[in-house]
C-alpha cells in the first residue's frame, strides 16, 4: 500500500491541475463564502462534491453545483463519475466558476460540529494522502496566496475531533506568530511551567499581562472544542494595534523579543530564570596565538545558533545541519594584513580564532539563515538550497572537549555582567555579516564563569519535535509549523486554523532543494517551502516531561478551564440563536416623529403577532398609538410598495412568513398604524400602489396624496370609479394624469385600457382634477392643468443668503401692497430716506414693472387671502380672471407672507395692524426688502418634487404638513435629485468668455422683461438653514427660469439692481461658484440647493474678475492681498492701473501715482513677466477668469521699456558675515551670463573675475538656509546664456544668487552652529520652506510591557 501511495502522490504532482472558484449563493451561513479549490484534473464529480462539502461544513447531498457564467445550464451531476476534465472544467491555473446553490429549494444543511467527521474517521490511509493543492489559506490578506503548505483531505480541516488539536486564526499576517505560539504550546516543559505560574489580578491588569494571556491562550488550545481559536487576547496584550497584525515580523525575532518580555513579567517568580534553564546555551569565543600559545577568550550565551546555509561568495551550499554546524565551529587562521596582536608576544602574530560550544541547552534551537543578502542585486534574497536535518541529532562532536586550561590560557574582558537575562545584543539581527565563522547570531553576554560540565556522549543526544517552515521569499510569505507531539510521536501540521496529521516523510519535504523525491512538492511553487527553525530536545530521562493532564491542573487552572468552558458555551448558545434569527429592515410612518427606520431581529419560531408586538417596542408607539392598531406588512421601501398584509396569519411563524433565515430580504416590514376608529384595508400580492393628488384648479393647488390600490389588469374606467370612491369627485368629468417618471405627464383618456398597458408599476403617482371648467375641452398640453402640473413639476427650493449690507432689516422692510389705503406703514423714518437715496435711480425698471402687472389683476377684497395669491407669474395666465389675488406683485405677496408669520409669532400689535395698511406696489423701492438675510449661489441639480405640493401653501397655518409619509410624493423626486448631485456646471468656471452674456441687449432693454415664471420668496426658518434665518431667504422657483430673470426677481430682498450683485453657487464642501451665464436656466439646479448673494458689479461680456495682490520682495511675506477688480477685454495695463489706483487709495489707503506701479503675471507665489503700460488684455496678454495680478510699488519710474528686457532679482550671499543681503532688481538687454555678471559688478564692485552667481530653487523667494547656501546651490554653472539647461531663465522675476569667490567662509564654533540651525530652522519654518520628508521605513518588532505604544506627540 505504502509503494502504491507514493506513485500516486508523484503522478498527482504531474498531472494538470484545475482550479474551482465556488461562490456560496445560499442563506444557510450568515456570510457568503468563496472557496477556492486546486484539484487533480483526474477528480470526479462526485468526489468534488465531497470535497465542496467539506470545505463548506454543509452535509454533502444537500445543495447543488453550477456553472457561475451560465445560470441556465443544470446543475452538475451529483453521482457522476466524470472527471473534471471530462466535464468541460478548463486545467491550468484557469479560473473556473461554479455556485453553490439550494437543493430542491431547500436550503444546504450545515454539517454540526461533531457530526462533521464522522465520515472522515474511517477514511484509510489512501485518501489521507490524497492531495489537494496548495492549503488555500483562509485569511488571504496577507501571505500571498499561492504558498503551498502540506494539505490533506479537507475532512482533516473540519473539526478538532480529527486530530484532538486547536488550530489559531490568523488576523492577517501573523502566521508567524501562531507558529511560535502552537511550538510553545507542545514543548511539555514550557507549558508545564507557564501553568505552574499563578497570575494575580490584584497586582496587574489581566488584558496587559503577557503570561496571563497565553496562559489562557494555553488552556483553550488543551480544551477549546472549536476548531479553531482567536490570538487577538495575546496580541493585545503585547500592546499591539490592529495594523501589527497587518506586519510580517521573522519567527526568529518574535522569539527573542517574546522571551525577553516573559522575562521581564517574570522577574521574582520562581519562572524568573525558566527561558535560561530551557533555552540557554555557552559558548566560548576565542583566539589563540600560533607562536606562544597563548589564548584569550570570553564566555557568552545563546539562545539559538544561526547557521550559514551558504557561506559567503561559495556557491555550493552546506548539505546538512551537521555541515553547517562544523563550519559554525571551523576556527579561522588569521594571518597577513588580518594578523593579531598577541599579549604576551607583543607583537602581530599570526593566529586562530573561533568558537567552540561549552554548554547546549536543554531545549536546542537552529536557526537556519535562510535570507540573505545579493549584493550585485542590491535586494533580500531567500536562499531555497536543500540542507537535511536528522531526526536525532548528535552534539558529541561540536562540545569542545580538550581542555587547554593551562597557566597561558587567561581570559579576557567579559562583554557584560553575569546573565544579564537578555542576550538579545545588536550584533544577533546583522543578518549580513560577512566573518561567516563568527556568525552574529551569537549572543555575546558573558558568564565569567569558566567551569564546563561534560556530559557522557549518550547525554547529548537531541531529539526533534518542531519544524517551522516558511514559504515564499525574501519580499513575504506564509510560516506554519510541523509538530511532533511528545505523548504518541505522531507528527502534525499546524497551519493557522488547519491541523493535521503528516508522516516522516512530509518532514523531509521541507529540506528545500529540488531533490527527485519531492512528490507533489515538485510543483513551481514548493521549492521555496523550506524549513527555517529547527528546535531540538535533549534526550534525558531524568528531565523529559510529559504534558500536564486535565485532572492535574493546578486548581487556578482548573478554575480557569470551567470560566474559559462557560464562555465558550454561551459563545455557543449566542452562536445557535443568531443562526435562527431574521434579520430584516423595518419602517414605521410615527405618528410624532415622521418615518422611522429600524432593524427588527426576531427568532425564526416566534410569530406574526410576537414579532407585530416587538415592532411595536422597538418603533417606541406605546402611549401613543395602542397595539391593537398596528399591524405588520411587507413593504418595498425603494418603490413604497406595500405589497401585501398577512390576515389571518397571526399564528403563522416568521421563518415561514419570511421564507426562512436570510443574509438579506428582497424586501422590508412596515409598521402600519391606524386610528382607531379606521379599519386596516387587506393589501394583496399583485395589487399596484397609486398616490391619488387632487388638483383644484381654482386655488391652483396640489392636495397631499390619498393612498389607492389598483389591478394592472383594471381598466381606466374602472380605475375612475375607484378614484371617484376615494376623493368624493365626479368620475364623469374627471381627469387622471400619471406622471410615468420626472415630468413625463401622460393623460389617461382610453377608457377601456387596462392600467397596465398604460405604464403602471408596483408605485405610481397621478393627478386628478374634476370639476365642471371648459379646461377639459382644450388640448392637454394647452390646459391650465398642464401649466399647474408642469410647473409643481418644475418647482424648486432654493436657499438664497443674502449680503450683509442691503439697507433696512427684515422688521421694518416698508410694506407695500396696492389697496385703497396709500398710508406708508414706515418702520424706521431714518432708514427711509437713505433707502430711498441709494436706490433712486435703480428701482426705475422694476417699479415700471411691477405697475404693469397689477393693472392685469384686480383688487385685493382681503389681505388675508393675499398671500395666497397665485405665484405663478403668466401675465397671460387664463387663471388670472379666476383668482382676483392673482395680480399681487411678487414682493409684495411676500412680505404680507413674512409679517403674518412674524405677527402670528405674537409680534407687537403695530406688527400685525400693517396687514391692514395696503400700499401701492409702485412704492416698493427695491432696498427696503431685505438685508440681512442672505443667498446662496444659483446653481443646483434637478429639482425634485418632494417639496412642491406643499409649498403651494396655504399663509394662515403654514406650509401644509405632508400626511402619512407614505403618501408623500413619489420617492422617485428625491432619489432623482439625488443622482444629479454629483454634476457639476463647467459654466460656472468656464475661462473662456466667463463675461458672455449681457444683461441687457443692445438697446439696454432687459431681455427678461417678455417672460414670466413662478417665482416665490419667504423668509427662512431656523430649521430650514445652518445659516443665519435672517439673512436668509427659501425661494420657490420654476427651475427653467434664466439667471437673468431670476436676478431680476431676487433684486427687490438685495435692496439693488441686478447688476450691482453677483450670485454664487455653494457646492457641499462650501466652495463657492460664480455663477456668470445669464441666459442660462436653473436646470442644474436642485431642490434646497445654496446659492449666496454678494454685492458688487456684476460682470459684463469680455469682462473678467481680477484678483490683486501687493509684491514685497523684502518683506518676510511677500504676496499680500488687495483688492478685487474687474479688467475688460481690450483694456490697456496703463488703463487698468488708471481704474486701479482711486479704488487702492479707498480700500487700502495706497497713494501712488501712476509711474510708479507695475502690473506682473502671478503664479503662484512666483512674480513673472513685467506688463508693460502699451499691452492689451486678451491681445498681448492672455486673462482668464478669477485672474491673479501681482501690483509692485517702485521706487523710481519704470525702466522696462521693451519686452525683449528680463528683470531679474539678485541677492548677495555673504559667507564672511553668513548673511544674505536684500533683493534688488537687475534688467538685461538680453541673455547673456556676461551682462548679468556687469549689471552685478556695477551694483556690487565685486571683481568680475571673483563674482559667481546660482539660481534659487523652489518658489518665491527661494528661500535656503544659510549654513547651506553655500555648497548646496550650483554655483558658477558653465553656461554663457541664461536661457538654457541648468538655468532655464526665461522670464522675468527669476532669483539669482551671488557672491564673492574669494571671501572665506565665517569659522563657526559648534555652540554658534547650533544656535545658528536653531535661528534658520525656525525661520525656514514661518516661511514654510524646507519640509523634510521620511520614506516609510519597516517597523521595528516590538513587545510593550506597559501595555501600548506610546505616541510621540511630535509624531504624524
Amino acid at each position: 500500500s505504502r509503494q502504491f501511495q507514493d506513485t500516486h502522490i508523484q503522478n498527482a504532482a504531474e498531472e494538470p491541475r484545475v482550479l474551482c472558484i465556488i461562490q456560496d449563493t445560499t442563506s444557510a451561513k450568515t456570510v457568503n463564502e468563496r472557496l477556492t479549490l486546486n484539484l487533480p484534473a483526474s477528480t470526479t464529480l462526485s468526489r468534488l462534491y465531497e470535497d465542496v462539502s467539506h470545505k463548506a461544513g454543509y452535509v454533502n447531498g444537500t445543495f447543488d453545483l453550477a456553472w457561475g457564467n451560465m445560470p441556465d445550464m443544470a446543475s452538475l451531476d451529483h453521482n457522476s463519475e466524470m472527471s473534471l476534465s471530462e466535464s468541460g472544467f478548463e486545467p491550468g491555473g484557469k479560473k473556473n466558476f461554479l455556485h453553490l446553490t439550494d437543493k430542491d429549494g431547500e436550503q444546504p444543511q450545515i454539517a454540526s460540529d461533531e457530526s462533521g467527521t464522522a465520515d472522515s474517521s474511517g477514511v484509510d490511509d489512501s485518501s489521507q494522502e490524497r492531495f489537494i493543492g496548495p492549503l488555500p489559506r483562509e485569511s488571504t490578506a496577507g501571505c500571498s496566496g499561492d504558498y503551498s503548505s502540506p494539505s490533506y483531505t479537507y475532512s482533516s480541516i473540519l473539526s478538532k475531533s480529527d486530530t484532538g488539536y486547536v488550530g489559531l486564526v490568523n488576523q492577517a499576517m501573523t502566521c508567524y506568530l501562531n507558529s511560535l505560539l502552537q511550538t510553545l504550546f507542545m514543548t511539555p516543559e514550557f507549558r508545564n511551567a507557564l501553568y505552574n505560574w499563578e497570575f494575580e489580578e490584584s497586582e496587574e491588569d489581566p488584558v496587559t499581562s503577557i503570561p496571563y494571556q497565553l496562559q489562557r491562550l494555553f488552556v483553550l488550545l488543551q480544551t477549546s472544542k472549536k476548531r479553531a481559536i482567536e490570538t487577538t487576547d495575546v496580541t493585545r496584550s503585547f500592546g499591539w494595534d490592529s495594523s501589527e497584525a497587518w506586519q510580517q515580523h521573522d519567527i526568529q525575532e518574535l522569539c527573542r523579543v517574546m522571551f525577553d518580555a516573559l522575562e521581564q513579567k517574570w522577574k521574582q517568580t520562581e519562572q524568573a530564570d525558566l527561558i535560561n534553564q530551557l533555552y540557554q546555551g555557552k559558548l566560548k569565543d576565542y583566539v589563540h596565538c600560533l607562536e606562544c600559545g597563548y589564548e584569550s577568550w570570553r564566555i557568552d550565551t545563546y539562545l539559538d545558533i544561526p547557521l550559514v546555509i551558504r557561506p559567503f561568495g561559495a556557491s555550493q551550499a552546506y548539505g546538512s545541519v551537521e555541515e553547517a554546524l562544523q563550519a559554525f565551529i571551523q576556527p579561522e587562521t588569521l594571518d597577513g594584513p588580518n594578523q593579531y596582536f598577541c599579549e604576551r608576544c607583543k607583537k602581530k602574530c599570526d593566529a586562530r580564532k573561533g568558537l567552540r560550544f561549552l554548554h547546549f541547552p536543554y531545549l536546542l534551537t537552529l536557526q537556519l539563515k535562510r535570507f540573505d543578502f545579493d549584493y550585485t542585486t542590491m535586494h533580500r534574497i531567500k536562499l531555497n538550497d536543500r540542507m537535511t536535518f536528522p531526526e536525532e541529532l548528535d552534539m558529541s562532536p561540536f562540545i569542545d572537549v580538550e581542555d587547554e586550561k593551562s597557566p597561558q590560557t587567561e581570559s579576557c574582558t567579559d562583554s557584560g555582567a553575569e546573565n544579564e537575562g537578555s542576550c538579545h545584543s545588536d550584533q544577533m539581527s546583522n543578518d549580513f555579516s560577512t566573518d561567516d565563522c563568527v556568525d552574529e547570531g551569537i549572543c555575546l553576554d558573558s558568564t565569567g564563569s569558566t567551569e564546563r560540565v561534560l556530559k557522557p556522549k549518550s547525554l547529548l543526544t537531541f531529539e526533534l519535535f518542531s519544524v517551522m517552515v516558511h514559504s515564499g521569499s525574501a519580499a513575504g510569505g506564509h510560516y506554519y509549523a510541523c509538530i511532533k507531539s511528545f505523548s504518541d510521536g505522531q507528527w502534525y501540521s499546524f497551519n493557522d486554523q488547519h491541523v493535521s496529521k503528516i508522516t516522516q516523510d512530509d518532514i523531509r519535504k521541507t529540506y528545500g532543494g529540488s531533490s527527485g523525491s519531492r512528490g507533489y512538492y515538485s510543483s513551481a511553487f514548493a521549492s521555496s517551502t523550506n524549513a527555517y527553525m529547527l528546535i531540538y530536545r535533549l534526550k534525558d530521562p531524568s528531565r523529559n516531561a510529559k504534558y500536564l493532564a486535565v485532572d492535574d491542573f493546578p486548581e487556578h487552572i482548573k478554575s480557569l478551564v470551567q470560566k474559559e468552558k462557560e464562555s465558550e458555551e454561551q459563545e455557543k448558545r449566542q452562536r445557535e440563536i443568531e443562526r435562527n434569527t431574521c434579520k430584516i429592515k423595518l419602517f414605521c410612518m410615527h405618528p410624532v416623529r415622521m418615518m422611522m427606520e429600524s432593524k427588527l431581529e426576531v427568532h425564526k419560531d416566534k410569530s406574526l403577532r410576537e414579532a407585530t408586538e416587538m415592532a411595536y417596542k422597538l418603533m417606541e408607539l406605546e402611549g401613543i398609538v395602542p397595539l391593537d392598531c398596528c399591524r405588520l406588512v411587507k413593504y418595498d421601501e425603494f418603490h413604497e410598495y406595500l405589497e401585501r398584509s398577512y390576515e389571518g396569519e397571526e399564528d403563522t411563524l416568521m421563518g415561514l412568513l419570511l421564507g426562512g433565515v436570510k443574509s438579506s430580504y428582497m424586501f422590508d416590514l412596515l409598521l402600519e398604524t391606524r386610528r382607531p376608529e379606521q379599519v386596516f384595508q387587506p393589501y394583496k400580492p399583485g395589487e399596484v400602489m397609486v398616490k391619488v393628488h387632487v388638483v383644484d384648479l381654482k386655488s391652483e393647488a396640489i392636495a397631499s396624496p390619498i393612498s389607492v390600490r389598483a389591478y394592472l389588469n383594471q381598466t381606466i374606467t374602472e380605475f375612475k370609479q375607484l378614484i371617484a370612491q376615494a376623493t368624493g369627485l365626479s368620475a364623469e368629468t374627471m381627469r387622471v394624469v400619471l406622471e410615468r417618471c420626472y415630468n413625463d405627464l401622460r393623460l389617461l383618456y382610453v377608457p377601456n385600457k387596462t392600467l397596465k398597458a398604460e405604464g403602471f408599476f408596483r408605485s405610481n403617482k397621478v393627478f386628478v382634477e374634476s370639476s365642471e371648467s371648459s379646461d377639459h375641452q382644450v388640448a392637454f398640453t394647452d390646459s391650465v392643468l398642464w401649466k399647474l402640473l408642469d410647473r409643481h413639476g418644475n418647482t424648486i427650493r432654493l436657499l438664497v443668503l443674502l449680503p450683509e449690507q442691503s439697507p433696512g432689516t427684515l422688521a421694518n422692510r416698508t410694506q407695500k401692497v396696492r389697496g385703497d389705503s396709500d398710508v406708508i406703514f414706515d418702520g424706521t423714518k431714518g432708514n427711509r430716506k437713505s433707502v430711498e437715496a441709494i436706490l433712486e435711480e435703480s428701482t426705475e425698471k422694476l417699479k415700471n414693472l411691477s405697475l404693469q402687472q397689477q393693472q392685469q389683476g384686480s383688487s385685493t377684497s382681503d389681505s388675508q387671502k393675499s398671500s395666497d395669491a397665485s405665484d405663478f407669474e403668466h401675465i397671460e395666465s387664463p387663471t388670472q380672471e379666476a383668482d382676483s389675488n392673482s395680480s399681487l406683485c411678487v414682493a409684495a405677496d411676500n412680505r404680507e407672507l413674512e409679517n403674518r408669520i412674524r405677527a402670528s409669532a405674537g409680534s407687537s400689535g403695530g406688527a400685525s395692524s400693517d396687514q391692514e395698511n395696503h400700499f401701492a406696489c409702485e412704492e416698493r423701492s427695491d432696498s427696503e426688502v431685505n438685508n440681512d438675510r442672505s443667498t446662496s449661489s444659483v446653481d443646483s441639480d434637478i429639482l425634485s418634487s418632494s417639496h412642491s405640493s406643499d409649498t403651494l401653501c396655504n399663509a394662515d397655518s403654514g406650509p401644509i404638513q405632508l400626511a402619512n409619509g407614505l403618501d408623500s410624493h413619489s420617492i422617485t423626486s428625491s432619489r432623482r435629485s439625488k443622482a444629479h448631485e454629483g454634476k457639476k456646471e463647467t459654466w460656472d468656471t468656464a475661462e473662456e468668455d466667463s463675461g458672455t452674456d449681457s444683461e441687457y441687449d443692445d438697446n439696454g432693454k432687459s431681455k427678461t422683461e417678455a417672460q414670466y415664471l413662478y417665482f416665490r420668496a419667504e423668509p427662512c426658518s431656523q430649521e430650514d438653514t445652518s445659516w443665519d434665518a435672517q439673512k436668509c431667504l427659501v425661494v420657490h422657483v420654476d427651475k427653467r427660469i434664466t439667471l437673468a430673470a431670476f436676478k431680476l426677481n431676487v433684486e427687490p430682498y438685495v435692496g439693488v439692481t441686478s447688476t450691482q450683485f453677483k450670485v454664487f453657487r455653494v457646492y457641499a464642501n462650501n466652495q463657492e461658484f460664480e455663477s456668470v451665464r445669464l441666459n442660462e436656466t436653473l436646470s442644474s439646479f436642485s431642490d434646497d440647493n445654496k446659492i449666496t448673494i454678494r454685492l458688487g458689479r456684476a460682470l459684463k461680456k469680455g469682462e473678467y474678475r481680477v484678483k490683486v495682490y501687493q509684491l514685497l520682495v523684502n518683506e518676510p511675506e511677500p504676496c499680500k492681498f488687495l483688492v478685487d477688480t474687474v479688467f475688460a477685454k481690450g483694456m490697456t495695463v496703463r488703463q487698468s492701473k488708471e481704474e486701479l489706483l482711486p479704488q487702492l487709495k479707498e480700500q487700502c489707503k495706497l497713494d501712488i501715482s501712476i509711474d510708479r506701479v507695475r502690473l506682473r503675471k502671478k503664479t503662484w507665489k512666483n512674480p513673472g513677466t513685467v506688463f508693460l503700460d502699451y499691452h492689451v488684455y486678451e491681445e498681448d496678454i492672455s486673462i482668464s477668469s478669477n485672474w491673479e495680478v501681482f501690483l509692485e510699488v517702485l521706487n523710481e519710474p519704470e525702466k522696462m521699456k521693451s519686452m525683449s528686457e528680463l528683470a531679474i532679482l539678485t541677492r548677495r550671499w555673504s559667507p564672511a558675515t553668513m548673511k544674505l543681503g536684500p533683493f534688488q532688481e537687475v534688467i538685461l538687454e538680453s541673455s547673456s551670463v556676461e551682462e548679468l555678471k556687469e549689471k552685478v559688478f556695477e551694483m556690487s564692485s565685486i571683481p568680475l573675475e571673483n563674482l559667481e552667481f546660482a539660481k534659487g530653487r523652489g518658489t518665491f523667494p527661494c528661500d535656503i538656509s544659510v549654513l547651506e547656501i553655500h555648497q548646496d546651490l550650483d554655483w558658477n554653472p558653465k553656461v554663457s546664456t541664461l536661457n538654457v539647461w541648468p538655468l532655464y531663465i526665461c522670464d522675468d522675476g527669476a532669483v539669482v544668487f551671488y557672491r564673492d569667490s574669494t571671501e572665506e567662509p565665517m569659522e563657526l564654533s559648534d555652540d554658534e552652529r547650533n544656535e545658528l540651525m536653531k535661528k534658520e530652522s525656525s525661520r525656514l519654518l514661518k516661511t514654510g520652506h524646507r519640509v523634510s520628508y521620511s520614506p516609510r521605513k519597516e517597523k521595528a518588532l516590538k513587545i510593550y510591557l506597559d501595555g501600548g505604544p506610546a505616541k510621540d506627540p511630535g509624531q504624524d
